[in-house]
């Protein structure tokens, strides 16, 4: 009921980065804050179980992303890891504008967290597998957590990994 896929596409997963700037660049624009806990309720349904109850989630995996081409499988925890690093910054939007009254920071930590999903939507790079990777190798995440992250040589077949 709760588990996250491993692999996810990441096709998919780039399209609702797409879609978490189209929300934050709204958002930002027209000073609507309700729109943070938009972006916070995808975050973690998204966090709790992959795209399976999310509105957005299910959009990009069964409509738009097979309309790209064949699926890019990559491993689920680092996009895991991700989405949460997403609900803790729009949860830190949604403190700052509605509990401290600091709309100004609030829109600041949108537009980071805009950028972030503007990078993994438009060239694919994911700041939170960043981070998730570095966790692994300061030994933060255990290896467990994800053994083809651990194990760059699974990702090639075989006699591309072969040394010559």
């Amino acid at each position: 009921m709760f588990e996250f896929p491993n692999p996810v596409n990441e096709k998919a997963a780039r399209v609702v980065a797409g879609a978490v700037v189209a929300i934050s660049i709204v958002a930002i624009a027209t000073g609507w804050r309700w729109l943070l806990i938009v972006l916070a309720v995808g975050f973690a349904l998204r966090v709790a179980a992959g795209p399976r109850y999310s509105p957005l989630g299910r959009l990009a995996t069964r409509v738009v992303a097979p309309r790209l081409g064949p699926a890019t499988l990559v491993p689920g925890p680092p996009k895991r890891f991700a989405q949460a690093i997403g609900l803790a910054f729009s949860v830190a939007a949604i403190l700052l504008a509605y509990a401290f009254d600091a709309p100004t920071a609030a829109w600041i930590v949108t537009g980071a967290l805009a950028c972030a999903a503007f990078l993994e939507s438009a060239l694919g790079l994911c700041l939170g597998c960043q981070a998730f990777s570095l966790l692994m190798r300061a030994g933060v995440v255990p290896q467990s957590v994800c053994e083809e992250c651990a194990n760059i040589w699974a990702r090639r077949p075989p006699e591309a990994a072969a040394p010559r």
